[in-house]
């Protein structure tokens, strides 16, 4: 496994990332974006009430952004984060390529979207087996039978990490999306995938009681994650102690853009509404400025001591 270690890692590649990057960068620190630029909110955007700009696509707008951020020393890698850990002063990232990497601190500008099948039974049956978030749930599922919807790198991780707790897990997916990496590691696994499918509907009436497909299958379970894309906030932040809001959909940041733990920062729709571009700029330079403040920070600490 392949190991790296930067100042600042920021998740996310919209606007509030990349300008995240670009203000750290400019401090002189080592920054690394992760992500994949297609998926930012702002891709299939077309841009007409941001300051000074007028008449320019989502896409060009962030392709010129990550040519910024890189020419000011920024790194990018496009690939999904599956596990966010800490060991001491540091960040643990493990990637879906199988990557390791390290940083001393962390921006978190994932957008806020959250994938839903728009099924019958999704919303009828939600907390009652229904759930978009395996790292927060699992436990919930013990010996018992799960499906995972999803053709990413999230479904695949979930499903991979609930063999731990279900006695059966299905993957179901209309069509794979992931790296060799997760997909020798599924292949390789207990998980039973149904590919090439898709969801007629979610049944139960009280609880869930399984899953049906377009094609007449109904696969007996009583809880179904999904998971449309990467990794998300829950998953993320659950596991480092990040407090989020009353309804668990966004992540309480200061005026800092620091969020409880020490070294995290939080910008754009991740940190709740207005769902505008020039709020998640103005939090991005913020947050970029203070995580490298923070990095260096650490590093003046460790010469030190």
């Amino acid at each position: 496994m392949t190991e790296a270690q930067y100042d600042v890692v920021i998740l996310g590649t919209g606007p509030a990332g990349l300008q995240a990057a670009i203000h750290a960068a400019r401090r002189k620190v080592s920054v690394l974006i992760l992500g994949k630029s297609a998926k930012s909110s702002l891709f299939r955007a077309h841009v007409e009430n941001f300051c000074c700009i007028f008449d320019l696509s989502g896409e060009e707008m962030l392709r010129i952004g990550r040519e910024q951020a890189i020419g000011f020393g920024a790194r990018m890698l496009e690939e999904d984060v599956m596990q966010v850990s800490q060991d001491g002063d540091l960040f643990v990232f493990k990637t879906e390529s199988g990557q390791q990497i390290r940083s001393k601190s962390l921006i978190i500008a994932t957008g806020a979207a959250r994938k839903r099948l728009g099924v019958p039974g999704e919303t009828e049956l939600l907390g009652r087996g229904v759930s978009y978030c395996v790292d927060c749930d699992a436990n919930f599922f013990r010996n018992q039978e799960v499906v995972v919807v999803g053709n990413e790198s999230a479904a695949v991780g979930g499903a991979l990490d609930l063999l731990d707790y279900a006695q059966t897990v299905h993957l179901v997916a209309k069509q794979l999306q992931v790296v060799d990496h997760l997909k020798q590691a599924l292949e390789a696994s207990q998980v039973v995938l149904h590919e090439g499918v898709e969801t007629e509907a979610i049944k139960g009436d009280d609880e869930v009681t399984g899953l049906l497909l377009k094609d007449g299958t109904l696969i007996p379970a009583s809880g179904v994650f999904i998971e449309l894309g990467a990794r998300g906030i829950l998953e993320l932040a659950t596991p480092l102690g990040i407090l989020l809001d009353a309804e668990a959909k966004y992540i309480e940041a200061n005026k800092k853009q620091e969020t409880n733990v020490p070294g995290i920062y939080a910008a754009g729709d991740i940190c709740g509404p207005p769902w505008q571009m020039a709020k998640a700029v103005g939090e991005g330079c913020v947050a970029g400025l203070e995580a490298a403040a923070y990095a260096k920070k650490l590093k003046s600490v460790s010469a030190g001591s």
